[in-house]
């Protein structure tokens, strides 16, 4: 059990059996009156967020979260499938599970997916990846102002807004928390 008086950013928790995940807490103490818990926290398996006050000696079970690595392996059209690389175990995840890193991925990459109850619900990219451009517009001679971009397409499907001097073929590297250009990969 967990009391509200012990949340902070990160911190897990149950309430009507589902797992929530808190993204801001703040401790109240009005002059008058009891103290209080103002918290933003976010159901992880519908994505839905919702700010509340608590009294801080509410208690909550603790949702327990598991974490593994595991490797993309292949889509089917409907499901994405990933191994579990110490029991070699493979795992299908539909797409609204995947979709936000499916984008960064490729096959054998690795990925790391959160259970919850056994259950996979949150697929996260490696923050940094390196990626292939394999179509973007040439860059136009004499266009050199600062901070010009155009869109390139990397090897994964995804779409980027990259520097005016970057070329199809180019290897870049992808922050895939905001979806940024970082550089061209060492």
């Amino acid at each position: 059990m967990i009391y509200a008086s012990d949340f902070r950013k990160g911190v897990t928790f149950e309430i009507n059996g589902e797992p929530h995940v808190v993204l801001d807490f703040q401790h109240v103490k009005p002059g008058k009156g009891a103290a209080f818990v103002r918290t933003k926290y976010k159901n992880i398996l519908t994505g839905a967020t919702r700010e509340e006050a608590f009294n801080p000696d509410d208690k909550f079970p603790k949702a327990h979260i598991d974490t593994k690595k595991m490797q993309y392996l292949y889509n089917d059209g409907e499901l994405y499938y990933f191994m579990d690389m110490e029991t070699f175990e493979q795992v299908p995840i539909a797409h609204d599970q995947v979709e936000d890193a499916i984008k960064f991925l490729r096959e054998n990459d690795e990925a790391t997916i959160k259970f919850y109850q056994g259950a996979p619900f949150l697929v996260e990219a490696p923050n940094f990846v390196d990626l292939k451009v394999i179509e973007t517009e040439p860059g136009v001679k004499g266009n050199t102002a600062t901070n010009v971009t155009k869109a390139a397409t990397v090897e994964t499907g995804a779409v980027v807004q990259v520097p005016i001097f970057i070329e199809e073929g180019e290897v870049i590297q992808i922050d895939t928390r905001t979806g940024e250009y970082l550089g061209r990969s060492k």
